[in-house]
């Protein structure tokens, strides 16, 4: 305004702002308002985190789903759309992908978080890997880098975090939530396997060179256009793989054959794993050893500490002090080493026995034999399927039974 030449006058502070005096008493006041609103941003952020640091949750409720906001602010399971986050649990274990389940919600007219009428991969992707579905809370996930701006950003380790355990009620339990994890990694494009193309894509496998089979179209411009699936790699060598293409029609009719085969022997199925469950998935061994290895490492982190602080107040040895220090270190470094080794060991049987418990659900489930194609149970059954000729295609299902067809 000040360049056009026209001037401004605030009745309250009885100032014009082409007036020098003007000018100099709007740049003060403006400061002052900076500063007091600098100071509003401090407290209300010195707030915010202590409530983090007490494990007190958090959450834009207007667009978290399956969850309300409770009397104390905490999280509230809502029951109509808890159904919702679970058939997005289950439908990406049947092997659909973010972007698919997003376009099945959206037809079925299903409103998003932010109560629009179109879902994206995204929000599918966020939902999946959100701990708070599984009764969990990880607070102070990002953070405001100026008061300002009120920019964002995720925190990447510049202040700290807060995971809250058992939080409040879980609407996916937590070793499905993890068995979920597991998936979105081996699901990753680096280990070029999964895609969401077709229900059968990373699902058939060269059994001579172990790649995957991909869709072909042949004949894609005339009558006898058709689809079939081939390994990946058939071409792509000196030595062509000598395996044979698939076309669906057999793909799905080898399906039912081996599926039954495996009904048949349902009960022994059923039987065996009862008997094995305890003995192979048994993690309180594993837990009480990972229990007394964080206790040791909090009693070593605090002898380093401790240690720092006599050397900081005290005329020491350095050499004994150092000696002692190293010491100190490496055994928190082994200590430390194992636990991982001991977590990662209870979460494996963890998504193996929740993979095994599904699998024989959707088993059990199945009363009959298959007469016709199945999508759900191909995707609940079959882990994958592995082509050597045309007389021996052997199906791997998901408790590790392999029948040949």
């Amino acid at each position: 305004m000040k360049e056009k030449g026209i001037e401004i006058y605030f009745e309250k502070e009885n100032i014009w702002t082409l007036d020098s005096k003007g000018e100099l008493l709007i740049t003060i006041m403006s400061s002052l308002a900076q500063e007091e609103s600098r100071s509003i941003s401090e407290n209300v952020t010195w707030g915010q985190r202590k409530r983090f640091a007490d494990g007190k949750v958090t959450v834009p409720f207007g667009h978290f789903l399956g969850y309300d906001r409770g009397e104390d602010g905490n999280l509230v399971l809502n029951p109509n759309e808890a159904v919702i986050i679970q058939r997005i649990f289950s439908m990406f274990l049947q092997g659909m992908t973010p972007y698919g389940i997003a376009k099945q919600l959206t037809a079925d007219g299903i409103l998003s978080p932010a109560k629009k009428d179109k879902w994206n991969a995204g929000t599918i992707k966020r939902i999946l890997t959100n701990e708070k579905y599984k009764g969990d809370a990880l607070l102070q996930k990002s953070y405001t880098v100026d008061f300002l701006t009120k920019k964002k950003k995720a925190n990447e380790g510049e202040i700290p975090q807060y995971y809250v355990e058992n939080n409040h009620e879980a609407i996916i339990e937590p070793a499905v939530f993890d068995l979920v994890q597991n998936e979105l990694e081996k699901r990753n494009p680096a280990n070029n396997r999964h895609s969401g193309v077709h229900i059968f894509s990373g699902k058939i496998k060269c059994g001579e060179c172990g790649s995957w089979y991909g869709s072909k179209v042949w004949h894609s411009n005339s009558k006898y256009r058709r689809m079939v699936w081939q390994c990946n790699h058939k071409f792509n060598q000196d030595e062509k793989c000598k395996t044979p293409h698939l076309d669906e029609d057999l793909i799905r009719e080898l399906f039912i054959q081996a599926t039954n085969k495996l009904l048949d022997d349902k009960d022994e199925i059923i039987t065996n794993f009862e008997a094995i469950k305890v003995s192979l998935f048994d993690t309180s061994t594993l837990e009480k050893e990972q229990d007394e290895l964080q206790k040791e490492i909090e009693v070593v982190a605090g002898m380093i500490q401790q240690a720092i602080s006599s050397n900081a107040h005290f005329a020491l040895d350095q050499e004994e002090y150092q000696n002692r220090y190293n010491g100190l270190v490496e055994r928190f470094g082994l200590a430390k080493a194992r636990h991982t080794r001991i977590t990662e060991e209870i979460t494996d049987k963890q998504i193996r026995l929740s993979t095994m418990s599904s699998f024989l659900f959707t088993l059990c489930r199945q009363d009959n034999l298959l007469t016709e194609f199945d999508e759900n149970l191909w995707s609940s059954l079959v882990d994958y399927v592995t082509v050597y000729d045309k007389e021996d295609i052997r199906f791997t299902f998901k408790n590790g039974t392999v029948i040949q067809t």
